[in-house]
C-alpha cells in the first residue's frame, strides 16, 4: 500500500456513508467488518477486542465531531483505513465534548513496519482534519465519492 498519498490509503470499498448507528460499537463493528470483506482483516471480534483495548488509554474523538480510533492486532494482514459517516451524531468520548459522525478507523499491523506505516497514516489523515472546508465536507457526505473528494480538498 502507498502509505504517502491520501489518495493511496483510502480504499472506497471500506467507506460507509449514511451508516445508521446507536453505539460506537454499532461503527466500530461496521467498520471492521468493511475491513473483514476486503481481507484487510481476518477476525472482526479480535479486531474490534483491540480498538475497545485502544479506546480505555483515552479518548480519540478528536473534535467537531470526528474520532480517529484504531486497533493493533495480530489478525490484521495490511494496514488500512476504513471511514463511517453516520447519519446522525453518535456519544463519543472526544477532546471538545461533542460526540462522532465522522468515524476514521485505523488498523495497524503488529510488527514495526505497521506502526511506522500507521503513524504516516495518522500524520496525512491529521493533516487534513484539520482543515474546517474538509471537516465541513465530510459532515456532508451523502456518498462514497463526496467522501474521497473531501480529503481530495
Amino acid at each position: 500500500m502507498e502509505t504517502t498519498t491520501l489518495a493511496g490509503v483510502i480504499d472506497p470499498k471500506t467507506i460507509i456513508t449514511n451508516l445508521k448507528a446507536e453505539t460506537k460499537d454499532d461503527v466500530l463493528r461496521a467498520l471492521a467488518n468493511a475491513f473483514y470483506q476486503e481481507s484487510y482483516i481476518g477476525d472482526v471480534d479480535e479486531f474490534v477486542k483491540s480498538v475497545y483495548e485502544r479506546e480505555a488509554e483515552g479518548a480519540t474523538g478528536i473534535g467537531n465531531h470526528v474520532a480517529i480510533p484504531h486497533g493493533k492486532s495480530q489478525t490484521v494482514k495490511k494496514n488500512g483505513v476504513a471511514i463511517a459517516i453516520l447519519e446522525h451524531e453518535i456519544a463519543w468520548e472526544s477532546l471538545d465534548d461533542t460526540g462522532a459522525k465522522v468515524v476514521v478507523l485505523f488498523d495497524v499491523g503488529v510488527d514495526s513496519e505497521g506502526a511506522k506505516e500507521h503513524l504516516r497514516m495518522l500524520s496525512l489523515f491529521a493533516k487534513k482534519l484539520g482543515k474546517d472546508s474538509v471537516i465541513d465536507a465530510l459532515l456532508k457526505a451523502n456518498s462514497v465519492d463526496e467522501v474521497v473528494a473531501a480529503f481530495n480538498d
